[in-house]
């Protein structure tokens, strides 16, 4: 039983001479391998979205939810970050 598929595939002109200059560097022996990393590194980006979502952001909504008084307004995050971003450039 055949164990790959064959596509056929269009890519930007950017996209497709990334995938040359791999193979001609030496990187990967062929644009299929390429793409399969590619491809593998996609799943690795879902696979710890899901994680960060269930693990983390889930759970803080919950906890907002169960107790509103701990959460923080828009404008003073934005407050914050302005005074963040404010104290970083005048360190620069």
């Amino acid at each position: 039983m055949r164990t790959t598929q064959q596509f056929s595939i269009t890519l930007t002109n950017e996209m497709a001479q990334m995938v040359r200059a791999k193979v001609e560097s030496g990187e990967y022996a062929s644009e299929s391998e390429v793409i399969r990393d590619g491809l593998r590194t996609l799943q690795l980006h879902e696979r710890a979205l899901e994680t960060w979502l269930r693990e983390q952001v889930a759970p803080a909504y919950d906890a907002i939810k169960a107790d509103p008084s701990r959460a923080v307004s828009a404008d003073k995050v934005r407050a914050s970050l302005a005074a963040a971003r404010k104290s970083t450039l005048r360190a620069g």
